[in-house]
């Protein structure tokens, strides 16, 4: 997903739907990436949508050591200038208390 379409469907739920919460967050797992969100009351009750930005993985490097106890050490190659962006929709499950993803093959979700 590009930035302009992501860009058209924020202004979208911003026109539309009432918005609980937006915003933005780092993501600090070893690769990085940002990952911005924005929760709303929508037709089928309280969502979420999330787009996530990050660097492709080149290559992947192990160390590591036969030794017991030694641990192993997972270095990353990535991409300077090529981005992966992954977008997601969920919905407020009241039985469970937490976010459960919205299947695209449901076609249940549309703005």
């Amino acid at each position: 997903m590009t930035n302009e379409k992501w860009q058209e469907i924020i202004s979208m739920v911003d026109d539309k739907f009432e918005v609980e919460e937006k915003g933005k967050k780092v993501i600090d797992d070893g690769i990085g990436g940002n990952l911005e969100f924005i929760i709303f009351e929508g037709p089928l009750g309280r969502m979420k949508l999330e787009r996530t930005e990050r660097p492709v993985v080149l290559d992947k490097k192990t160390t590591y050591s036969n030794r017991i106890g030694s641990g192993v050490k997972v270095d990353y190659v990535l991409s300077p200038d090529e981005k992966i962006y992954k977008f997601k929709a969920y919905k407020w499950d009241e039985r469970e208390n937490d976010w459960v993803e919205m299947e695209a093959a449901a076609k249940a979700f549309s703005i």
